[in-house]
């Protein structure tokens, strides 16, 4: 037995610790477990709320300014099922923390008219509409009083328990 966990240590150690390039990911290579997946709006109907930011790559100043906002904020996020989807032209996408392939991407710039040099940030409530569409970087608290404000919210908040 403690020949066998010597053995497999190692080898775990070799598998978790190699790197893991953009090409593994992009071509599903099954070595790895990290994958990108696809992003469907309509999956998320009724069950999260979006916090969509459009930016054309993370060296975008705009969108580090963005990001820095929204940091420290991720229990203010699930509090509100919010999802943070960050849909970048040159770097990968990602919907909380998850990557997303390059077609989810695009199909998300499409739906929404934002132009891959442009950063906007936009907010689409439960129902699939938008509720707030901002071209300059916008504060977490201000997003989060926008939500509270919606009837849903009202709701939500009152089945668990608060006012």
């Amino acid at each position: 037995m403690k020949n066998s966990v010597l053995i497999a240590l190692p080898l775990l150690a070799c598998i978790v610790l190699s790197p893991v390039s953009k090409a593994d990911i992009a071509q599903g290579s099954t070595n790895h477990a990290i994958k990108m997946s696809s992003f469907n709006l309509g999956s998320q109907k009724w069950k999260n709320r979006l916090l969509l930011v459009f930016a054309p790559s993370v060296d975008n100043h705009t969108y580090q300014q963005q990001m820095q906002l929204l940091q420290e904020h991720n229990s203010g996020f699930a509090d509100r099922d919010l999802v943070l989807v960050q849909v970048l032209a040159t770097d990968e996408s990602y919907a909380n923390t998850q990557p997303i392939d390059e077609s989810s991407a695009a199909k998300l710039r499409d739906r929404f008219k934002v132009d891959k040099e442009n950063f906007r940030v936009i907010l689409v409530g439960k129902d699939g509409g938008v509720k707030r569409t901002d071209a300059t970087p916008v504060q977490a608290t201000a997003i989060f009083k926008e939500i509270d404000a919606m009837p849903m919210r009202q709701q939500e908040m009152q089945k668990r328990g608060r006012k």
